[in-house]
């Protein structure tokens, strides 16, 4: 496994889990939970076990058992215990977890065995709600902290993005029961952000509506030569860093001047919703806050 990143700080410990650092540096020394190893100048390091340790460790602990308990366990004894939780309460932390683990080794066989344990009990949709949308949120963030690179995230995405196509394509086979409008999904000009878009499709899909899914970095000009052959269209813009947060409202103001008619809307979700001035908007802007809200518009 060369190049793979196989030793973590303890700040990088943080981000996984959870548990601040000063907490991971307390059941060290009083429980002595986690041995690190010390570089040259004592800074502390720790390997995968170590990591999957903790991780299972925080599970354990935010379903009710103390850390002095913990503590005095067998380490084979630790597994065994979160298995238990899981098969009594709910497999979304460990899930979680079990995703973190395969991101951090590459190990497309974890992915694909904690995904299919989720989806025999699970439908894909509460899959993607519960488990896939708030590992993506933390993705994002250990990737801003440098706990994971690019290459992590890629990987995750990648094998997130199959399943949603393999899902997404049991639908698109089917002939719409709802056709008087037509939902066009896109990205704005240097959006590579797809996941949270391609969920879009799948949701309106599965309920019957007709799509027309464009993708990535999708200029104006192309929105307005649907505008030839189609009427009643709604535009679903996903906008996680494009336009940034300076032009966003001009963005808003040309796709009015440029793209809508008199039967068409403009649908906006993403991060960059934070930065809309919603006392510009007209009764053909919609601004979405989530991806739950969207599904309860449509």
């Amino acid at each position: 496994m060369d190049n793979v990143k196989n030793t973590f700080s303890i700040k990088d410990l943080e981000n996984l889990t959870g548990i601040k650092a000063h907490t991971i540096r307390i059941w060290e020394k009083r429980y002595n939970v986690l041995e690190p190893m010390r570089t040259d100048t004592n800074i502390r390091l720790y390997d995968l076990s170590s990591l999957q340790k903790l991780l299972n460790i925080t599970l354990l602990n935010d379903y009710g058992y103390k850390i002095s308990k913990i503590s005095k366990l067998n380490p084979d004894r630790i597994p065994v215990l979160v298995n238990e939780i899981i098969s009594e309460k709910s497999a979304k932390n460990h899930a979680i977890s079990a995703f973190k683990m395969a991101m951090m080794n590459f190990d497309q066989h974890l992915f694909f065995a904690t995904y299919n344990n989720l989806l025999s009990e699970k439908s894909f949709k509460e899959v993607f709600r519960d488990v896939f949308l708030p590992l993506i949120g933390e993705i994002g963030l250990l990737w801003q902290t440098d706990t994971i690179t690019p290459a992590h995230e890629h990987f995750i995405s990648y094998l997130i993005k199959q399943k949603l196509l393999i899902n997404t394509e049991k639908y698109q086979i089917q002939p719409p029961t709802k056709d008087d409008t037509l939902y066009v999904l896109y990205l704005p000009e240097n959006e590579i952000h797809e996941l949270g878009l391609m969920y879009l499709n799948y949701e309106l899909l599965s309920n019957g509506y007709r799509t027309i899914y464009l993708g990535e970095t999708v200029p104006i000009s192309s929105l307005k030569d649907l505008k030839k052959y189609f009427d009643n269209i709604v535009y679903v813009c996903y906008a996680t860093v494009e336009p940034n947060k300076d032009e966003i409202n001009n963005y808003i103001k040309e796709i009015c001047t440029e793209v809508l008619d008199t039967t068409s809307q403009f649908w906006l979700i993403g991060r960059m919703t934070e930065s809309v001035n919603v006392n510009n908007l007209n009764n053909k802007i919609s601004i979405i806050k989530s991806l739950q809200e969207f599904a309860q518009k449509i």
